[in-house]
């Protein structure tokens, strides 16, 4: 029987925009346009369905031709699909203009839908059942500060370990006063000095920075350098893999957080699901899309052959 993942976060559409040659302020710019269904939940949702898990995810979803996009990117990746759906409401958006060398220039996030999830919508009867079903909870820093808390409270009372995702340094805070109830949190170092307030000059510092402020366990990413990935004591270095035609990196640390839980989820150590991890990142950054649709378990560990071996520091 597969394992159940209960996911409560982001779920909605994905607009980038690449110009094409120089960056021209204040004029338009020949470039090209992709939108896709993201948000750091769903996309990480998409990935473990494909990891072979069991996947609900539950997220606030407009009534509108855009959140029925969203519905048909869940079925397509076997996530069962759970939304709260106000007709009345556009879906959120996030919406990016990169220059050629993929940095962004601006971006416009429309997501002001995810208040909405309030702490009170957790006592619905298919809700509290999804709770009790699963085996992870998996959350992310999109839905507002007092659900986390709220969700963080009942998945201890039930027992269940918890995940949680960044998403970027202004929404990492609100995982502030639930921070002691996260068993795995994934950010990279500008969410983890936004939630420290500090940044070592040695990232094998970033374990007991977080852990002053409660923190059991997570994985810190550092773009190209070595990533620190800590839990119970143990903490180890992992260099990312060294991966040729980069295509796009949006959604490389939800696929990370995707890999690293579905191997701790097998009882793999923490450097082996570290590894796995990153090569689920990298198999993202090959794809031109958020979440690469060809993501399997066969194919994780085939790319396992480009990730170097964790270090162990601790």
């Amino acid at each position: 029987m597969k394992q159940k993942i209960l996911v409560l976060g982001g779920a909605h559409i994905d607009r980038r925009g690449r110009i094409w040659g120089d960056t021209v302020a204040g004029a338009s710019n020949p470039g090209t346009w992709v939108e896709e269904p993201g948000g750091g939940g769903f996309n990480a949702a998409r990935n473990l369905a494909r990891l072979g898990f069991d996947v609900t995810m539950i997220s606030p979803r407009g009534g509108d031709p855009t959140g029925e996009l969203v519905s048909e990117a869940a079925d397509f990746a076997g996530v069962q699909d759970r939304p709260f759906v106000f007709l009345d409401r556009k879906t959120p958006s996030y919406t990016a203009i990169l220059e050629n060398d993929g940095n962004l220039v601006i971006a416009l996030a429309d997501m002001d839908l995810y208040r909405m999830f309030v702490p009170r919508r957790l006592s619905i009867r298919a809700v509290r059942d999804a709770f009790a079903a699963t085996d992870f909870i998996l959350m992310d820093a999109n839905l507002p500060a007092e659900t986390l808390t709220s969700i963080v409270e009942r998945a201890s009372g039930l027992g269940k370990p918890v995940g949680a995702i960044a998403i970027s340094p202004a929404k990492a805070v609100k995982l502030k006063a639930c921070l002691d109830g996260i068993d795995y949190l994934f950010l990279n170092e500008a969410e983890a000095v936004a939630l420290t307030g500090e940044r070592p000059n040695d990232p094998s510092h970033w374990p007991s920075l977080l852990g002053d402020i409660g923190l059991r366990g997570g994985v810190v990413t550092r773009g190209q350098r070595d990533l620190i990935a800590f839990a119970d004591r143990h903490v180890v270095a992992l260099e990312p893999a060294n991966v040729e035609n980069v295509a796009d990196v949006t959604g490389a640390g939800d696929s990370l957080a995707a890999g690293v839980i579905s191997a701790l989820m097998r009882g793999l150590s923490l450097a082996d699901a570290a590894r796995e991890g990153v090569a689920a990142a990298a198999l993202t950054v090959q794809s031109p899309h958020a979440v690469n649709e060809n993501l399997s378990p066969d194919l994780v560990r085939q790319t396992l052959a480009l990730v170097p071996p964790a270090r162990i520091l601790h």
